[in-house]
């Protein structure tokens, strides 16, 4: 009879217990740093004493189970090929030059951070001493200088930045405690490593209390010393590289903010998320729940994390613009720690109740409108404007973006259908009107699937489908918008604005009335305060300055004045609507007509004086849309005009204004 002798466990497996505990005891050593292990050790002491029936039991091993799951360590490395970023950009999206650059500038930085060569300074009074470490580092890859004492490093510091000092504790004039005080004064950034062979308990504690990195006895080991060297700089080098921007994209819906943040995230090689702050109004959704409760959780952004399975993830904050807030907290407050790259780093979940690393995130916001962000949130934001599109722009990405990702969508073949220029160009004026690319896609989605339908009825038919202007007219029916705005007729009262909304710039027509009454303004139309003070700083004007604009003086006597917004069901405010105001009333009361191919932008103040506004390329695109050829701005707003590309300005008249009165002439027919 043979025995065959059953195989020794290992020291791993027979230590691993069967009990829920002893299984995440082994999960914890394994898993989490000393720091973070000390805390979940005493943890699951604590439930090892607790009855398994009692919900205080379910509640500690779960939260143990949580931060076993957190990625506490786990990173992915950043991919730092520029020309790679670059072609990723370009094929997925056109134009975007001002953001694709500061990305590239971004990862330029990194790849700095990466391949640089740290400086070191060795101090140390015996020249053997100094010459054994400068042969050890630099055959390390690392620029070393020397110095003879305190005294000799000071003076080589005043003209030389070091990444790490190695100094010896006694020495001549200075000894090493005194220059680890002096350097802290001077560069608190550089890192510190005494080295001495006096090493005591007493010695250790005192140079690490006055700012020293690390401590080393004499005779130095080597491979000690290069381990520690090494460990010091990573350190170092994490600590830069892990400094992210918290970049924020703002601009009109559809104009590639979303997409841009896959885009970095696939060319930086990190993981994407992406978490919509839209109707937040409860701090514990970001923040989480403090484990009082069974139904206690960690907060969105830790979750989120945990489900990437890595600490430097891509995370886009979405809508943040659209945040709220209630009687459950403010979010927004929420993400001062978090959006804060001085705070974030050891940023505390409620119901994990330990810091967490949040450095290494690179934060994305992206809003509609700025201004509705608060100032403090808004503080720690790098702004980054996605501007409107222009219609060569609009034909170019439906031609070689929009059209082939539709066709492909909707089962037809590239070889057999095809669009003109002129079929591209016919949906981009009648059919879409908006800053960004939604709708355009939408109604190429539309062409495409009614002709799906005709391939199916057809299916003999092989020849190949060429749309044109006609063919899409007949596709998508009627036309949706009318851009012919210049060759509608002038009217007394009426004049044309331009104004920046959540979609990108618009025009607006304001028409002002007058008719008996007592010394009235009217004002209708939705409008916030600033657009009710405007109405009423333009009256104003206009009453002190009659005569200058041969206005009867006591036309304001025994009437009222109406003022109208048309679509009166969408709110309305800001300053840019002034001047427009204005001439609206110079039109009614010279009983002139203003001219209707005219738009006009700028605050006005009661001394007539036009002063500048924002969003001047998304008014210029506007005044493009609608067929108008002369627009009107401030003149301190020339250098934003001179700053964008000549395609956006092309066919535009555009006229810069100081005073209200220099351009009467040419708003007044």
């Amino acid at each position: 009879m043979i025995f065959f002798k059953k195989p020794e466990k290992t020291e791993e497996e027979t230590a691993l217990p069967e009990s829920d505990i002893g299984k995440l005891r082994v999960a914890v050593r394994r898993q989490l740093p000393e720091s973070v292990a000390e805390i979940a050790m005493k943890e699951l002491d604590r439930l090892d004493k607790t009855d398994p029936s009692t919900p205080e039991y379910g509640i500690g091993l779960s939260y143990i189970e949580f931060l076993t799951s957190l990625p506490w360590t786990h990173t992915t490395n950043d991919n730092l090929d520029i020309q790679r970023a670059e072609t990723i950009f370009t094929s997925q999206h056109y134009g975007l030059k001002n953001v694709r650059d500061r990305i590239l500038e971004f990862l330029a930085v990194r790849i700095l951070f990466n391949t640089r060569s740290f400086h070191i300074l060795v101090v140390d009074d015996e020249e053997i001493a100094r010459t054994n470490l400068e042969y050890v580092l630099k055959k390390e890859g690392y620029h070393v200088s020397t110095a003879v004492n305190g005294m000799d490093a000071l003076e080589k510091m005043s003209s030389t930045e070091f990444d790490l000092i190695l100094t010896d504790l006694k020495m001549e004039k200075m000894d090493g405690l005194q220059l680890v005080e002096s350097v802290k004064r001077v560069s608190p950034f550089t890192d510190i490593i005494m080295i001495t062979g006096f090493a005591t308990v007493s010695s250790a504690v005192d140079a690490l209390k006055k700012g020293a990195t690390h401590y080393l006895p004499k005779p130095v080991n080597l491979d000690e010393l290069r381990d520690t060297v090494c460990s010091v700089l990573d350190r170092k080098k994490r600590t830069l590289m892990t400094r992210s921007p918290i970049l924020c994209f703002s601009g009109p819906p559809g104009t590639g903010k979303t997409s841009i943040g896959r885009a970095i995230a696939e060319a930086l090689e990190r993981k994407f998320i992406r978490l919509s702050m839209a109707g937040f109004r409860d701090e514990a959704e970001l923040r989480g729940h403090r484990r009082t409760y069974v139904g206690a959780m960690a907060g969105r952004i830790i979750n989120e994390i945990k489900r990437a399975g890595v600490k430097n993830p891509v995370f886009m904050l979405d809508e943040l613009d659209k945040i709220g807030q209630d009687f459950r907290g403010d979010p927004a407050s929420v993400l001062l720690e978090i959006l804060d790259p001085e705070q974030n780093a050891q940023f505390v979940d409620h119901y994990v109740d330990i810091p967490f690393d949040l450095s290494a995130v690179m934060f994305i916001a992206t809003a509609n409108m700025v201004e509705k962000i608060p100032g403090p949130l808004l503080d720690r934001l790098e702004i980054i404007p996605f501007s409107g599109y222009t219609e060569n722009e609009k034909r170019v990405i439906a031609r070689n973006y929009i059209i082939p990702r539709q066709i492909r969508n909707h089962g037809l073949s590239h070889d057999r259908l095809t669009f003109t220029d002129e079929a591209i160009v016919r949906v981009i004026r009648d059919y879409t009107q908006e800053a960004g690319l939604r709708n355009l896609e939408r109604e190429f989605a539309n062409i495409c699937r009614k002709l799906a339908r005709i391939c199916l009825d057809n299916p003999e038919n092989t020849r190949v489908v060429d749309v044109d202007d006609i063919m899409a007219t007949q596709l998508l029916g009627p036309r949706k918008y009318s851009h012919e705005i210049a060759e509608t007729e002038n009217q007394i009262g009426v004049a044309t604005g331009l104004v920046w909304t959540e979609q990108g710039g618009e025009i607006i027509f304001v028409e002002a009335t007058m008719m008996k009454g007592g010394q009235q303004l009217i004002l209708t139309g939705s409008l916030g305060n600033v657009l009710q003070e405007s109405a009423q700083t333009a009256l104003s004007y206009l009453r002190s300055h009659a005569d200058a604009l041969q206005i009867s003086p006591d036309f304001f006597r025994d009437h009222d004045i109406h003022i109208h917004f048309p679509c009166g069901a969408i709110p309305k405010d800001g300053p840019s609507a002034g001047i427009t105001i204005a001439m609206a009333l110079i039109s009614l009361l010279t009983r002139k007509p203003a001219r209707r191919d005219v738009a006009m932008t700028g605050e006005l103040t009661l001394n007539g004086r036009i002063l500048p506004i924002s969003g001047i390329r998304e008014k210029i695109l506007a005044a493009q849309r609608a067929g108008i050829k002369t627009v009107i701005f401030p003149r301190r707003n020339d250098v934003d005009i001179h700053g964008l590309d000549p395609e956006v300005c092309e066919g535009m008249e555009i006229v810069l204004a100081d005073d209200i009165q220099s351009i009467i002439d040419r708003v007044i027919a």
